[in-house]
């Protein structure tokens, strides 16, 4: 089935602060392309990580095989059980270097080891300055996972406690994390405005 199980889906992309047990990450994806004002839908479902091999890698490997067209526009959206660690954060960094003609959207429920000390936070911040729009994910985006890669039964998705306060808790947390970029941009134009 494309479509993931309800459990399976919940247990993995419940948006705890401390999620023990969970050690495999899921990726739910949607490829579009964008002609001028339309976008098409191209695919949509979701991968796990495989035989040691993390589920971004997989999905590079699965792209690449496409032979994307480097006239047309591209628009990728994952929704992750975990953000990527840093190696993942590297390859997806090198991968849209490779392939200007395509954006990336990553919304996670969950940050990977973003502690202080930790390389993943300088991966985020790698991946962010190659063009990857990186978000925790929200009632918004739980809501859209629902209803288009699980297999619900015509169940509409009901939060669990704590969802919004763990968001918004993480969206900190990744701002933190990310805001070092413009900081040393505003810096940089800052003593460029000086002529120092």
């Amino acid at each position: 089935s494309l479509l993931m199980k309800r459990k399976l889906f919940l247990y993995n992309f419940t948006n705890m602060r401390w999620a023990k047990g969970r050690r495999e990450t899921y990726l739910c994806y949607v490829v579009k392309r964008r002609d001028s004002a339309t976008s098409y839908s191209l695919d949509f479902g979701y991968l796990r990580n495989q035989m040691g091999c993390h589920v971004e890698v997989l999905f590079l490997r699965y792209i690449s095989a496409w032979d994307l067209d480097p006239g047309r526009c591209y628009r990728i959206t994952w929704f992750t059980s975990w953000s990527p660690c840093y190696d993942c954060s590297r390859h997806v960094a090198d991968f849209l270097r490779a392939y200007p003609n395509l954006t990336l959207r990553i919304f996670t429920a969950r940050l990977y080891f973003c502690e202080e000390g930790k390389a993943e936070p300088k991966g985020l911040r790698r991946l962010h300055k190659a063009g990857a729009q990186i978000a925790v994910m929200t009632f918004k985006d739980y809501f859209y996972c629902w209803n288009t890669f699980v297999e619900n039964r015509e169940k509409t998705f009901k939060a669990w406690d704590g969802l919004h306060e763990n968001s918004v808790h993480l969206s900190r947390k990744l701002r933190r994390i990310l805001l070092p970029l413009y900081e040393v941009d505003d810096l940089r134009d800052a003593f460029k405005t000086l002529g120092l």
